[in-house]
């Protein structure tokens, strides 16, 4: 066999997960030499990516796994030089949602043997991180930082409860400049600001609609909706698919995106990082190689 797969995987991963690998295992094992390697930390991950030999990297985990070894193959110099594949084994899997990998694992597994290779689009932030997603800064973000909290004690329960936390925060003043067109000024509060390259979050949540990673720009979506009722309103529609037909959502495609202003939390593939006061990001063209049905 000439198709070789370097399999990554969570050493902490549940029964469950592991057993869907299991699964996966078997069939890529039908067309392939596959090799599975499971790590815990940065450490052992770099050891690991030392070991790839040039072989298609499979990332069986989530979104936050994609973006860890996208983000530490592009830190690395290797990125470009390296075809990556995907197991879905994450709760939102919004990366597979919007590229069409198969949330089935056995599926999963046969879209990798098929090596239909596509190169995609990534965002890259002036400390030189990479989204392989989306990033969203205000109330998104918050949600997830305060829902992260409550999860520890209360479980499922808990990003429900951060997002009604986040509801009730101040409004944001902040800077927007997509392509230096001024989209908001800090005189205008607002609720959050999302940069789009696919176009859900949170499993499924079509934040940015119609985003995809290989159109060449960002979706940049500026939601203006302060005040708490019409927060509300806004998280309504956000949930029915309505939201970027209201008056007080912008939307522009960008290729360069400046935020600055109050402190702001922010979230990138559903990492949180801050608070920030200003930030840049720029597309990367055709910059990752994955393998896509």
């Amino acid at each position: 066999m000439d198709h070789a797969l370097f399999v990554l995987t969570n050493a902490q991963a549940g029964s469950e997960d592991r057993e869907q690998l299991h699964r996966a295992e078997a069939v890529l094992r039908t067309g392939a030499e596959v090799e599975v390697k499971a790590t815990s930390g940065p450490d052992e991950l770099d050891s690991a990516l030392d070991q790839a030999d040039g072989r298609t990297v499979v990332v069986a985990g989530g979104d936050g796994s994609l973006h860890l070894i996208a983000s530490r193959l592009y830190e690395r110099g290797e990125l470009a030089g390296t075809v990556l594949g995907l197991i879905p084994l994450g709760t939102g899997n919004d990366f597979a949602r919007g590229t069409g990998v198969p949330l089935d694992v056995e599926a999963a597994a046969r879209v990798l043997l098929a090596r239909n290779v596509e190169d995609l689009d990534l965002i890259v932030d002036d400390l030189g991180h990479i989204t392989v997603n989306n990033v969203h800064l205000g109330i998104g973000a918050d949600a997830s930082r305060y829902g992260a909290r409550w999860k520890d004690r209360l479980g499922r329960v808990g990003y429900p409860i951060g997002l009604l936390q986040a509801a009730f925060a101040d409004p944001y003043r902040l800077r927007v400049v997509v392509d230096d067109e001024i989209v908001v000024d800090r005189e205008q509060p607002l609720l959050e600001v999302s940069l789009g390259n696919g176009a859900t979050v949170g499993g499924g949540l079509a934040l940015n609609p119609g985003a995809e990673p290989d159109n060449g720009r960002i979706d940049v979506l500026v939601a203006k909706a302060t005040g708490l009722p019409r927060r509300l309103s806004y998280g309504v529609d956000l949930f029915r698919g309505r939201h970027p037909q209201r008056r007080d959502v912008v939307r522009r495609p960008g290729h360069h995106i400046q935020v600055s202003g109050d402190p702001v939390y922010l979230s990138a593939d559903g990492e949180i990082a801050g608070p920030v006061t200003a930030r840049e990001w720029r597309l990367l063209r055709n910059a990752v190689r994955v393998i896509l049905p």
